[in-house]
């Protein structure tokens, strides 16, 4: 592959990676808001927030580094697509569980962006982003890791709530 197309194909992924991290925000942040029961999960959620946040600069600074800008279109697509999936479990008497599955499961989707991302910064020359885009898989990783342990905590803790006619508030 020439390398202009390595190049192509890195800047469409870098654009990708922005709007899927803005798609993260509109996600979390109605979460956030709902939370009344799950303190921890709650802070986990404020800390993620704000990792993402750093995680779009990040990949503003790659974009700037090469010459180019993020996708406006890709970002607002994604981030309405993101706040609709989101407001699509509010009425679910187990939101915090749906909510607990689609987080670890869009963890893991930012994990596998951000490896791709990896493999093409390598394969096209791009060393000045691997820093950024290591410290980004990092926190996913961190992120996925904590609602894969936590998991089951979440769900006991639902459970007993449940049991004791707590609703609403996650």
């Amino acid at each position: 592959m020439a390398d202009n197309e390595i190049r192509d194909v890195f800047i469409a992924g870098l654009r990708n990676a922005h709007a899927m991290e803005n798609q993260a925000l509109s996600i979390m942040k109605p979460q956030l808001s709902r939370i009344e029961n799950y303190p921890e999960v709650a802070a986990k959620l404020e800390q993620h927030i704000r990792e993402t946040e750093g995680q779009i600069t990040r990949l503003e600074e790659v974009l700037d580094g090469l010459d180019e800008d993020h996708s406006t279109l890709k970002d607002m697509a994604l981030s309405f697509t993101g706040a609709m999936a989101a407001m699509g479990h509010t009425m679910a008497g187990d939101e915090i569980l749906k909510n607990s599955f689609a987080n670890f499961a869009f963890e893991n989707f930012e994990i596998a962006a951000y490896k791709s991302l990896l493999t093409v910064a390598d394969a096209g020359g791009f060393a000045a982003a691997t820093t950024a885009l290591q410290s980004n898989l990092a926190e996913e990783q961190a992120m996925a890791k904590w609602l894969d342990t936590n998991l089951a905590a979440v769900t006991q803790k639902f459970l007993l709530l449940r049991e004791g006619g707590a609703t609403a508030k996650v």
